[in-house]
């Protein structure tokens, strides 16, 4: 039982209150407990105060312990109320830290799509947004007030033992009834279901399309706005009508609930009675007692199971990511240095790889040398590996076997944060952060001159002045239009390139330029990366016609190998592909470009 109660999400968020701040915990608990304690001391002072009438006592302290009572409910409950608040946000906080340290601490990425985590991942990313349930600083509150009333009805059970011994066990043990015969019939059984956490998943999308800028475009175009809204709307009410269904009452559990605590309360008070009429009960004491036994009624129906739920959940969520995603991105580390290298060839060895829960594989067999210092482009169809092996390459997977091989060694065996210091990447989803210029092309730092540098390679040096914050949402800060953000995109690797990186690898970087923008661009990279080993994936054959060699990637494996005019003599399936792609041009500049290299 002990074991049950401690593997519990409720016994975990209270746990995790201390961790988060322990003096603001203590100091939650320490007025919790006194809220629930001045109850039964309320009920001993009115009943002093009757027997100091009826027996013509002093009135002074009987009244002065009243008057104290009262001012401490009125006092204790808003200054409760602040400490939660501020509780629930440390604890908020906190879960976010441990949240962001498991998400970035995994030097792979398997951990963040792996989909056995991705419903516990949505419920801890988002939990103190008022998605799924209120945020911790107003559950703290809803929390405490069941918790008081736990008390309070313990103690004022404590005060009624000394009337009769069984008078607390016969009233207690109703009210506590009530907890089971409800809980059992699912009142309040486990909102956190598969079911209730798709509905907030999809409730959250809707939101997110709504309220994030990328898609607003799309949805003004397409006229959305509505469909959009009416989605949310609708997959909210869904979200709503399975937690009601969760946690309904029933007739007949509540009927038994009623019954029960109704004959409990007639045994108990009709004995308090006889003894009041017979006299063997004074009328201070049965004041006393009377008001203890309404007290008792505060620890029914499990008041805070509700709130209690809704915020342990994410905080089992986020205890439960932890443990999970360092293994899910674990990638061990070899000990070799990567300083120097490549500097004979990159090669990747018989490669095999299939996503996790996927078990279509990737790569079936992939085979290619690529020698160090030349450059090397990628074509394939959608889906053929291509990304897949730009991240095996940059070792955020290990392939399942074969192996990728540097001057001859396996990549595994070089330590991890040497060989990334040694590779630089472009990818078609890369990041914008919303900083300032200077820190967008040289995110861990560089000497401007180095920066202004790489930007004027990449044909970007007008676009901002280096302390300009790249967002509009910030004093003086401004956007870029896609075109230019790639551009910065590509002075990142260059600089890097300058700061020593031995690879480069460019995954679709330039897709929202135009052909002569993108064939521009790669012969500034080509030239800027002369001595350095540069691999472009690309749809567009106007720029990988410029790379010394051309693989064509089907199936997982490298079908086709050599530089243009070899494929384009070949008549196989890279000038296939060329050709269709031509064909797509009219008659005008670009379909000349494209037939220059033919």
């Amino acid at each position: 039982m002990l074991a049950r109660i401690q593997a519990s999400n409720g016994w975990k968020f209270f746990a995790v209150l201390g961790r988060a701040d322990a003096p603001l915990a203590l100091a939650w608990w320490a007025v919790l407990g006194v809220r629930g304690v001045l109850p039964a001391v309320f009920a001993v002072a009115m009943g002093l105060v009757v027997g100091a009438v009826q027996h013509g006592a002093p009135l002074a302290g009987p009244v002065g312990l009243v008057g104290v009572v009262f001012v401490l409910l009125q006092v204790l409950s808003p200054m409760h109320q602040a400490i939660g608040t501020n509780l629930g946000s440390r604890t908020a906080g906190w879960l976010y830290d441990q949240l962001t340290a498991a998400c970035v601490g995994p030097p792979g990425m398997g951990h963040l799509e792996d989909p056995r985590l991705t419903t516990d991942l949505t419920m801890a990313r988002d939990f103190d947004l008022g998605i799924s349930g209120p945020p911790l600083s107003i559950s703290m509150g809803f929390i405490a007030s069941g918790l008081v009333e736990m008390v309070g009805g313990i103690g004022a059970t404590l005060v009624l033992g000394a009337y009769a011994w069984w008078a607390p066990l016969l009233l207690a043990g109703a009210w506590l009834a009530t907890h089971w015969l409800l809980r059992e019939s699912a009142v309040w059984r486990d909102r956190n279901t598969e079911a209730v956490r798709e509905a907030e998943r999809h409730a959250d999308y809707a939101y997110q399309l709504a309220v994030n800028p990328p898609a607003a475009k799309e949805l003004r175009l397409f006229g959305l706005a509505a469909w959009t809204v009416e989605r949310f709307k609708g997959r909210r009410r869904r979200l709503f009508e399975l937690q009601w269904e969760a946690t309904r009452l029933r007739e007949r559990p509540v009927l038994w609930s009623l019954l029960l605590v109704l004959g409990a309360n007639l045994v108990v008070f009709g004995a308090m009675a006889l003894d009041a009429a017979s006299g063997k009960l004074e009328l201070g004491r049965l004041v006393t007692f009377a008001t203890a036994a309404v007290g008792t009624s505060m620890i029914a129906f499990g008041g805070l199971s509700w709130a209690l739920d809704s915020a342990s959940a994410p905080v089992g969520a986020v205890l439960r990511l932890k443990p999970a995603m360092q293994p899910a991105g674990a990638l061990p580390s070899g000990t070799r240095s990567a300083g120097g290298i490549p500097a004979r060839e990159v090669r990747f060895r018989n490669l095999k790889f299939a996503y996790p829960n996927n078990p279509e594989r990737v790569l079936d067999g992939f085979d290619l040398t690529i020698p160090a210092g030349s450059s090397l482009a990628i074509v394939g169809q959608n889906g053929a590996g291509k990304t897949t092996l730009a991240k095996l390459l940059c070792r955020l997977y290990d392939p399942q076997a074969g192996a990728i091989e540097i001057d001859g060694v396996d990549l595994r065996e070089f330590d991890l944060e040497s060989w990334r210091s040694r590779l630089t990447a472009v990818f078609q989803d890369f990041t914008r952060f919303e900083l300032a210029l200077r820190d967008n092309v040289a995110p861990r730092g560089a000497p401007d001159e180095l920066i202004q540098s790489a930007l004027a390679q990449a044909g970007a040096s007008h676009l901002a002045a280096l302390d300009t914050t790249l967002a509009k949402g910030y004093q003086g800060g401004t956007d870029l239009s896609g075109g230019q953000w790639q551009r910065v995109a590509l002075a990142r690797a260059l600089c890097a390139v300058q700061l020593g990186a031995g690879v480069v690898l460019l995954d679709e970087p330039t897709a929202q330029l135009d052909v002569r923008g993108e064939a521009e661009i790669f012969d500034r990279i080509l030239q800027a990366t002369r001595r350095t080993t540069t691999i472009l994936i690309s749809h567009r054959f106007s720029t990988v016609r410029h790379a010394d060699r051309i693989c064509v990637l089907e199936h997982g494996k490298a079908i086709e190998l050599g530089s243009h005019d070899d494929l384009m003599a070949l008549g196989g399936r890279y000038r296939t592909m060329f050709e269709l792609q031509a064909s797509r041009f009219g008659n005008g500049a670009d379909e000349e470009h494209l037939d220059e290299a033919n």
